[in-house]
């Protein structure tokens, strides 16, 4: 579908937000290296495709991050790395990386996150959409409400929009999106409405990157 130069714009506006995700996984592992201390990470231990290197650098990672050595990351624990400090969107992004919703992150989970980032095939081009339709289904009922959408833009916004101004932006979004008018998009017309973007392609990490000290 082609949309005109107004609806592109505004569609880019409105989840302009989902590049913070990746620059936010990304900028987990750039951290100071430590050794690992007796725990040999092994490749089955995991679903990824991580080999047993790349995970002992991960954990590496993890290790550092875990400043009071528990086993286990809390956003306080994130907010270390700097260039997270003023992202708007570390809290909702964790909330969805902790499977378990125990407030914490574990190993596994860290792992799993940056093994939907770090690919691109066609599974895990599907996970990143999906990761994506989380961040703005707050209620985690399977669907973005308006209010789900406000919530997540006023995030992203701050003070550059009023309340007005801001809903009339959301309102847009849900008439062009909402395909079977039921006032909520569904995972499918978030896809449908993403489309002709390049959202998941911005969702990509270079493991290399990620693993730079």
């Amino acid at each position: 579908k082609t949309f005109n130069r107004h609806s592109q714009k505004h569609r880019s506006t409105t989840f302009l937000s989902l590049t913070s995700t990746a620059t936010l996984i990304l900028n987990m592992g750039d951290v100071q290296t430590v050794e690992l201390k007796g725990k040999d990470i092994q490749k089955d231990q995991f679903k990824t495709k991580f080999t047993n290197d790349e995970l002992q650098g991960l954990f590496r990672n993890f290790k550092s991050l875990d400043a009071n050595n528990d086993g286990f990351l809390s956003k306080e624990e994130f907010l270390q790395i700097e260039a997270l400090q003023q992202n708007p969107l570390v809290t909702r992004v964790l909330e969805i990386i902790d499977d378990d919703g125990n407030d914490k992150i574990d190993f596994s989970e860290f792992v799993h996150a940056l093994s939907l980032f770090c690919g691109n095939d066609a599974e895990e081009k599907d996970a990143k959409i999906k990761f994506a339709f989380r961040i703005y289904d707050v209620d985690n009922n399977g669907y973005i409400s308006n209010g789900d959408l406000f919530r997540i833009l006023k995030i992203m916004v701050g003070d550059n929009l009023n309340d007005t101004q801001l809903q009339q932006l959301v309102d847009r979004t849900v008439l062009q999106a909402d395909k079977d008018k039921d006032g909520k998009l569904s995972l499918s017309e978030f896809q449908s409405f993403i489309a002709n973007s390049d959202i998941e392609s911005k969702l990509v990490i270079d493991l290399a990157v990620a693993n730079q000290m």
